[in-house]
């Protein structure tokens, strides 16, 4: 009896590039039979939290949540120098200082969130939203500060926005760390030859875009905030790299960073087990 794999991705267009192939059946899908949905990475983290998914990419402040109950693949993940999210401010030359302001954040269970909690803490009022209503409501004036992703990262200025900090920048300045913002989760509940299949999969998906990068093209602009393909293409090119294609030692040591930190603030308990990558 053929399993079925309950996937969630984002849409963000790094996972539509890397998983085109899988979502379009042009790799094997190595006897499995995948079911994806593609949802904000807020929903997604939320989702993993009820165990709605068997695999799903998760940001990895969240995945520092799961780690009795998943394990990390080694191929899928977003992290690196340079992507980093952008705090942005409604008024150039504004600093996050007081009660007062306002910040937006992607998500609770967020990177972007935990990295403002990390270099702001007890700065502002944070309030939770889906990512693509940051930049409008910044421009609005409905809010003082907001912590961008996504293809943000390259269009704030057109949208007459302030530039507060690179909190990626920070990050790579502190830890000469790569900065893990997502990765592929597993459940543990999964057979470990099941896990080493869907991860097989996903390879050869990430490996099938890398080779022919303007098939996804399609699938990237079904999903995206943003359609110009130049931008499209640029977010693959920063978000999308050895270190998606195989964590390695140094995606390793980046997460154990990111890890230690969290801790150091309380975001996660200190009796929480270590992330494990599935070999």
């Amino acid at each position: 009896m053929t399993q079925t794999i309950r996937l969630g991705i984002s849409t963000c267009p790094n996972d539509t590039f890397a998983f085109h192939a899988l979502m379009t059946h042009q790799v094997d899908w190595q006897g499995l039979k995948f079911e994806v949905e593609l949802l904000d990475i807020q929903q997604l983290n939320d989702r993993l939290f009820q165990d709605d998914f068997d695999v799903a990419k998760a940001s990895f402040h969240a995945a520092l949540l799961l780690t009795r109950s998943t394990v990390v693949l080694p191929s899928g993940s977003a992290l690196g120098f340079g992507v980093g999210p952008l705090l942005l401010s409604a008024r150039a030359g504004d600093l996050p200082s007081k009660s007062s302001q306002l910040t937006l954040c992607p998500g609770k269970h967020t990177t972007a969130a935990l990295l403002f909690h990390l270099f702001y803490p007890h700065t502002t009022q944070v309030e939770h939203t889906v990512f693509s209503e940051i930049m409008p409501r910044l421009k609005n004036q409905t809010a003082d500060f907001g912590v961008c992703i996504h293809e943000g990262r390259f269009t704030w200025e057109n949208e007459g926005l302030g530039l507060v900090e690179d909190l990626g920048t920070r990050w790579e300045s502190l830890t000469r760390c790569p900065l893990p913002l997502g990765g592929i989760l597993a459940s543990n509940k999964l057979p470990n030859e099941t896990i080493s299949r869907v991860q097989a999969v996903i390879r050869d998906s990430l490996n099938f875009a890398i080779s022919a990068p303007e098939s996804p093209l399609p699938t990237m602009r079904k999903y995206a905030q943003e359609f110009d393909d130049d931008v499209l293409m640029k977010h693959v090119e920063l978000y999308v790299n050895d270190w998606t294609v195989d964590l390695g030692e140094v995606g390793r040591t980046a997460l154990s960073e990111l890890s230690t930190r969290a801790r150091s603030i309380g975001l996660v308990p200190s009796d929480a087990p270590s992330l494990t990558v599935h070999s």
